[in-house]
């Protein structure tokens, strides 16, 4: 199964073609060279394996982070339950 990542695009370097990107708070680099069209600082574009491979809609892109982080949330809650338990 592969995860592409909803992101933020917040910069561009024409030079190497890579795109600063804002996952969940977390920035990192990744490359547009499997774009066909123009990416934009602000866009919101799916992240895989370090390549930009398409955009998506803003309000498609905010509904999937925040599903992320309901899960992400449960994980954590989950790994504090198990460690309360095992603490007993």
């Amino acid at each position: 199964m592969c995860l592409a990542i909803p992101s933020k695009v917040i910069a561009i370097d024409s030079n190497t073609n890579t795109a600063t990107l804002d996952t969940l708070g977390v920035t990192r680099e990744a490359s547009l060279d499997l774009m066909n069209e123009e990416v934009n600082i602000g866009d919101y574009v799916l992240l895989h394996i370090g390549y930009v491979m398409g955009k998506i809609d803003e309000e498609q892109a905010k509904l999937s982070l925040e599903t992320y982080e309901e899960i992400i949330k449960s994980i954590e809650e989950e790994e504090r339950e198990l460690q309360n338990a095992n603490a007993k």
